[in-house]
């Protein structure tokens, strides 16, 4: 066994590239080599070398792999063995690791498992085949309802951990993301995330809910529920487990875990989004009143060559659902502008969209063609000027509109999240309902002259972990200038 003795001493750092559910899938990398004998360091730290480095790398446009290839590179400089995992290495396989020899091996999920063992052969010497790809969406079943049994036999990261929870926390934030679900079952013209995550697969609730409680154990106040499609969760399950009202059965038992005081629910696909489960997100107490739309455009012409369903007035009546049950809720989204075929009538409906929809957020992209993706193949390309052009454009919308989304909200309350203490270079902020952690902007904490029972409460008593009842006073831009009005104690953690 090449698994490292107690006796033996084995560094690994780990490098986290991409989104939170890679985010998740590192920690759980980090439960599996620490119980395999191996320690985790920092590379930032004081600690010795390691003697291998794990990079989890994102594979999802050409932007993130080539930021995956400059971080395996960098870290090969270190003199530490190299190790690729997450999803490039998973999308690419051996083709990487012949494009990329400073890498001492390239492994796929399928790996997962047994990493410890792998990284002590790796110590040792030998080498370890490259992964070979395979289009995952293969690996279960068609029927959802099948898939839970199947996927006993499959790897799939963040999945079937048992009553054990295999995780090891890489800091001490106090918001910590939770995986529901891995893969996707859309086909999305211009995504090629389902053909290396998998097809659609739900976490059993009680799973769910165990990890949720355990990350309270480590200090978490606010957890984040990931997968690549919310909307889908319990579509696998049976009644047992709600059916299609699992995922606001999940939202429910979460926020009622002790230490827990904000569930956060990310991936939502517009043309899923029941009416019962808005009501849930909007009215719920303890599940932050915040909608992450996956809506990416709202031309109707453009989101049937993109394989999705929608448009604007379809999209503008789920944004007043969500306003009527609460006004203040967070709705943020994504958009691709420059997809192929795509006129100028379009990139108008879109701005139109945008407008009426006031959203607090967006990101805007412009399309780029995607290794496999039935979009690469279309016709009707628009040009590098004209795509950039049209980005330029929707991009100086939405500034103007979620910076006049921000003003509003000036004279109004919010709970934030202390995410960072004040300090002589930097102030004190953290996050409300409506902010989900680095893509909605934050709330920045100043003093002011309001007074509780207790006295008046200053910035400089507030620690990263406080939850915080503040009056908004200004905003620059998405970001809100806040003044603390209460510190709200936390529920008592409940006893592991």
């Amino acid at each position: 066994m090449s698994v490292p003795s107690p006796t033996t001493s084995r560094r690994v750092a780990m490098l986290t590239l991409g989104c939170a559910r890679n985010e998740v899938d590192s920690e759980e990398l980090a439960g599996r080599l620490s119980g395999g004998g191996w320690d985790l360091v920092d590379l930032e730290g004081d600690e010795a070398a390691p003697d291998v480095i794990v990079v989890n790398t994102c594979g999802f446009v050409e932007s993130a792999k080539k930021d995956s290839v400059d971080t395996l590179l960098a870290a090969a400089d270190t003199g530490a063995k190299v190790v690729a995992v997450g999803c490039m290495a998973e999308r690419y396989g051996a083709e990487l690791a012949e494009s990329l020899p400073e890498a001492s091996a390239v492994l796929g999920f399928d790996h997962y498992p047994d990493l410890a063992e792998r990284l002590g052969d790796i110590v040792q010497g030998h080498a370890i085949p490259s992964h070979t790809p395979v289009d995952r969406r293969t690996l279960l079943p068609i029927t959802p309802v099948q898939r839970q049994e199947a996927a006993t036999d499959v790897t799939v990261p963040g999945h079937g951990w048992g009553p054990r929870v295999m995780r090891k926390r890489l800091d001490d934030a106090p918001v910590a993301s939770l995986k529901i679900a891995s893969g996707c079952d859309r086909r999305c013209s211009f995504c090629a995330i389902p053909s290396f995550r998998g097809s659609f697969v739900s976490r059993i609730p009680d799973e769910i809910v165990a990890e949720g409680a355990w990350l309270a154990e480590q200090g978490v106040r606010e957890l984040v529920l990931v997968s690549e499609n919310s909307t889908s969760y319990g579509k696998d399950l049976g009644r047992e487990h709600a059916g299609q009202g699992a995922l606001e059965a999940v939202l429910t038992r979460l926020a009622a875990i002790p230490g827990i005081d904000r569930v956060r629910v990310s991936y939502l696909q517009p043309a899923e989004t029941r009416p019962n489960l808005v009501r849930a997100i909007a009215t719920t107490s303890g599940v932050a009143d915040y909608f992450d739309m996956s809506f990416q455009h709202s031309s109707e012409t453009v989101l049937r060559r993109m394989r999705r369903f929608g448009n604007t007035e379809s999209f503008l009546g789920l944004v007043k659902q969500i306003r009527e049950l609460s006004p203040a809720a967070g709705i943020r989204s994504n958009v691709i502008v420059g997809f192929p075929g795509e006129t100028e009538d379009d990139v108008d409906e879109l701005a139109r969209f945008l407008t009426e929809a006031k959203l607090d957020a967006v990101g805007v992209f412009g399309y780029s063609d995607e290794d496999g993706t039935e979009a690469e193949n279309l016709g009707d390309k628009l040009d590098a000027d004209t795509i950039g052009a049209r980005v330029a454009r929707i991009s100086a919308l939405v500034e103007e509109l979620t910076t006049q989304r921000a003003e509003d909200r000036i004279g109004s309350e919010v709970v934030v999240l202390i995410e960072r203490e004040e300090s002589e270079d930097e102030d004190c902020s953290g996050r409300a309902a409506h902010q989900a952690p680095e893509v909605d902007g934050e709330c920045v904490v100043v003093d002011g002259s309001n007074e509780i029972d207790s006295g008046p409460v200053l910035v400089s008593d507030l620690v990263v972990g406080d939850l915080v009842r503040c009056r908004v006073i200004d905003s620059e831009g998405v970001d809100l200038v806040v003044e603390p009005v209460e510190i709200i104690p936390r529920a008592v953690v409940a006893s592991p």
